[in-house]
């Protein structure tokens, strides 16, 4: 074994005096991986955890504690003699934006390195200030931010969720003509230099998704996908708890999906007509309740009054919107073949347990797989929480990786 070592010596040998801050570094993000988990811990705690001596945990903990990443909160309390010192990860270690961006408003919401949001802003937008994406988007996370009292500079990164989906080969934005503002070459970059911050984009279901599988109906984990359907109608992949983005960040983008009952598709690429969202989309939807004599001003409300109706017209029309749904989950269960479909969006939780049931019988009466169709359950804007996740995944790697 002497001799090994030995030869190391020379070319090797940058690789053995390296071994020890590798060590520590991997050391580090362990702890402060388990402190993010479990909250607070003690020395102990930690080096039982890790497998690591006392003296080798108090040295990492006071090499974090330098550093700013965490913080001594007290003692345990019973037992003979003193308390241990408890340890917890600091919060202001880092912050993030996450962002849910629509036609009529961007929703910011700022989160701490532990997940706890500590600003919230919503700021109307208008076709008219289309041009001005780049500073909407900064004034928007600047106000969000302010209560906090901190800065767009004082953020780690910044995920944008959008109905539409940027081609990772060019960055320029797909899938979306109704997002005025988004489509004009160098987009992304613009808004870059705006904040100064690293930013990225990604789909506004797949961050449904994401909030799903950490806080909601997928958290028990395996392949799943989540079907949304609002003013239109999306779908997100989860394969090997990783989502699915496909080759131009297009996977899922099943509105445009040829179905039957429906006109085809036709250039797909300047308007969204035909295909699953003339089918079941918002317009689709409200124009069908009108059909049943359920009248309202909105596609979601229509499906929560036909849910407390008693009128027979009323379930005819969950029927038959059920139905078209089924219509739509049967091509994506039958190519996925996913252990789990998670129904979101304002027009499946509108209607609740009554639409599902519906939607699970047609299902198994028009495909052969038999996943377990639920209802997605993360409270409020799943779209921000799942881009605040998104958000602390990135920079959480930065700060942890540079301990």
């Amino acid at each position: 074994m002497a001799g090994s070592t030995d030869r190391g010596a020379g070319a090797s040998g940058r690789e053995q005096a390296g071994r020890p801050s590798l060590l520590r570094a991997i050391n580090d993000r362990a702890a402060l991986e388990l402190l993010l988990r479990h909250g607070r811990l003690s020395r102990g705690q930690i080096g039982s955890m890790t497998g690591l001596s006392k003296p080798t945990a108090s040295q990492l903990l006071s090499r974090l504690e330098a550093a700013g990443l965490v913080l001594g909160v007290g003692t345990t309390e019973g037992g003979r003699g003193p308390g241990a010192q408890l340890y917890e990860l600091n919060p202001a270690a880092g912050h993030v934006a996450g962002l849910d961006v629509t036609p009529a408003r961007i929703k910011v919401a700022i989160a701490d390195l532990t997940g706890h949001v500590v600003g919230e802003y919503e700021l109307p937008t208008s076709r008219k200030e289309a041009a001005d994406t780049p500073s909407r988007i900064s004034e928007a996370v600047r106000a969000a931010a302010a209560p906090a009292g901190l800065d767009i500079a004082d953020l780690a990164h910044i995920v944008i969720g959008i109905p539409g989906a940027f081609d990772p080969t060019n960055e320029q934005f797909r899938y979306g003509r109704h997002l005025a503002g988004w489509h004009s070459p160098g987009v992304l970059d613009k808004i870059r230099a705006e904040v100064g911050v690293t930013v990225d984009v990604e789909n506004d279901v797949n961050l449904a998704a994401i909030a799903e599988q950490r806080d909601g109906t997928a958290r028990d984990g395996g392949d799943f996908v989540l079907l949304w359907v609002d003013e239109g109608i999306g779908c997100a992949i989860v394969l090997g708890a990783r989502l699915h983005r496909g080759s131009t960040g297009g996977a899922g983008e099943v509105g445009y999906m040829p179905l039957p009952g429906a006109p085809l598709p036709h250039d797909v690429g300047r308007r969204n007509t035909g295909g699953f969202q003339q089918l079941a989309g918002a317009p689709a939807v409200l124009s069908l309740a009108r059909a049943y004599g359920v009248g309202s001003r909105s596609a979601a409300q229509a499906v929560a009054r036909a849910v407390r109706s008693t009128d027979t017209r009323g379930g005819a029309f969950l029927d038959e919107l059920a139905h078209r749904l089924a219509v739509g989950l049967a091509v994506i269960v039958s190519v996925l073949d996913p252990g789990l479909v998670v129904l979101s969006g304002a027009i499946p939780l509108a209607g609740g347990e009554a639409l599902r049931t519906r939607v699970v019988e047609d299902l198994h009466r028009l495909a052969i797989a038999r996943p377990r169709v639920l209802l997605g359950n993360v409270p409020d804007d799943p779209v921000l929480a799942g881009a605040v996740h998104a958000a602390l995944d990135v920079a959480r790697d930065v700060v942890f990786t540079t301990a």
